[in-house]
């Protein structure tokens, strides 16, 4: 398979591997993983007191019989103002798992097939001496991207504080890619380095 390299001389096209690449698109893969993925960073630290846990009320507050009264055992029954919760929430793990195979396999079929949408596209690595967003701004616009998230093979802190400024774009390393954020992006451009790093992170 090849991939058409934009670059600014001269555009090229570039071998990519068919295993990580031409893959079908399997629904109900991804949004197995994608569940997986959102369900794992949730916090889960949701925690209130029960009625045992909320201060005072050893006490009846008052005798049993003959008041007219509702029956009670403690001021912080949850049907008291102060009392406790009556299903109170508790700090839980809403992680799924989900085995490496399966989430590598889920990143081909999103490749796959952002591929196969015009939504996956190579570009040469930007070189910036210094931030500076108005040359990856013009750089973007002579490559016709307007809304992408361009993945590199490691942090390039000119590129990043080049690009953070401008609505729209994102620049992430090959590290931080996700299930979730490759969905999530209008276009997405590699570098021809970290095409190469991804195929070996996702083909192991």
């Amino acid at each position: 398979m090849k991939i058409n390299l934009l670059s600014t001389e001269n555009s090229k096209g570039i071998d990519i591997p068919e295993s990580v690449f031409g893959k079908d698109f399997n629904e109900s893969l991804i949004h197995q993983v994608v569940v997986s993925y959102l369900a794992g960073a949730r916090q889960g630290s949701a925690k209130q007191k029960n009625r045992s846990e909320v201060r005072g009320g050893g006490k009846k507050p008052y005798r049993q019989k003959g008041t007219g009264r509702a029956r009670a055992g403690t001021i912080r029954s949850p049907l008291w103002r102060g009392g406790g919760v009556t299903f109170a929430s508790r700090p839980r793990d809403f992680s799924k798992k989900v085995n490496k195979k399966m989430y590598r396999a889920a990143i081909r079929s999103i490749f796959s097939e952002l591929l196969r949408q015009d939504r996956l596209v190579a570009i040469e690595k930007p070189v910036l001496e210094k931030p500076k967003t108005k040359e990856i701004a013009k750089l973007l616009k002579e490559f016709s991207l307007s809304k992408v998230l361009i993945i590199t093979d490691e942090l390039d802190i000119n590129l990043y504080l080049s690009a953070r400024n401008i609505p729209n774009i994102d620049v992430i390393t090959v590290q931080e890619i996700n299930p979730v954020i490759l969905i999530k992006a209008n276009k997405v451009a590699v570098t021809e380095d970290a095409l190469k790093l991804i195929e070996e992170r996702i083909n192991a």
